[in-house]
């Protein structure tokens, strides 16, 4: 049997000559960027095994071997498994985000805009992995504030992008940009815990999702004028009406 391996976990310190030659600012820059990458990669393993084992099937020293790290360097800095568990899936969620708004900008229609974002979404396990996150807050509200600070972030960046698109295309929004992105990610999160209870299969949920949706906007008739106004309010500038 091979000997288990030990472990002495350090933080160096900035003026470590073993980390630096003579530059406390070059050795902080570089415990800093170090510490970065073995979050990113404890992140990154714990995202994995997650989905695939849960919270209760998934070991701290699994995460830690899938991350080529000790157990000790979860706790330093994620201190407990929940804790990670809740990161990871924020993380993710808002990594979906961004691939939803990537897919969306090659469309050029409404219908196609829509399209692409439950595709999408419905494509990853990510948001059914962020409800657990979710529901774990209700046991552990510590935690709660990072997950309302993912959720403002969708919903913020889910209307910029949204009124983009319609400046962009010149499209006639049926409801405000934030009650859309809200709409969208609330109904996201639904259909789709709903769907992995019930076994369906994305394309299933998409087409769920896009039944519920039904038209978040329209192509704009001709010679009325559309501009972007504060707080991403798309306002129609013909014969003065206006649609927030």
């Amino acid at each position: 049997m091979a000997p288990k391996r030990t472990e002495t976990v350090v933080e160096p310190l900035a003026g470590d000559p073993k980390h630096a030659a003579g530059d406390p600012k070059h050795a902080a820059r570089a415990t800093r960027t170090a510490g970065r990458r073995m979050r990113s990669l404890l992140l990154d393993g714990a995202s994995r095994l997650f989905k695939a084992k849960g919270l209760a099937g998934t070991s701290i020293s699994d995460i830690a071997a899938a991350a080529d790290a000790f157990p000790s360097q979860i706790t330093y800095y994620f201190r407990t498994k929940e804790a990670l568990f809740v990161e990871a899936a924020c993380r993710d969620m808002l990594y979906v985000a961004r691939a939803t708004e990537q897919a969306a900008l090659r469309t050029q229609t409404p219908r196609d805009y829509t399209l692409a974002l439950v595709e999408t979404v419905t494509a990853t396990d990510s948001v059914a992995f962020f409800a657990e996150a979710l529901t774990l807050t209700r046991r552990r509200p510590d935690l709660a504030p990072l997950v309302e600070r993912t959720i403002e972030r969708l919903h913020a960046e889910g209307m910029r992008a949204y009124a983009e698109q319609i400046q962009r295309h010149g499209w006639r929004s049926l409801r405000d940009p934030d009650a859309s992105s809200r709409r969208f990610w609330a109904l996201a999160i639904g259909v789709m815990v709903e769907g992995f209870a019930m076994g369906r299969s994305p394309e299933e949920m998409a087409a769920e999702m896009l039944r519920v949706l039904g038209d978040q906007a329209t192509t704009k008739a001709a010679g009325s004028g559309l501009r972007l106004v504060g707080s991403g309010v798309i306002e129609e500038t013909s014969e003065g009406e206006s649609e927030s």
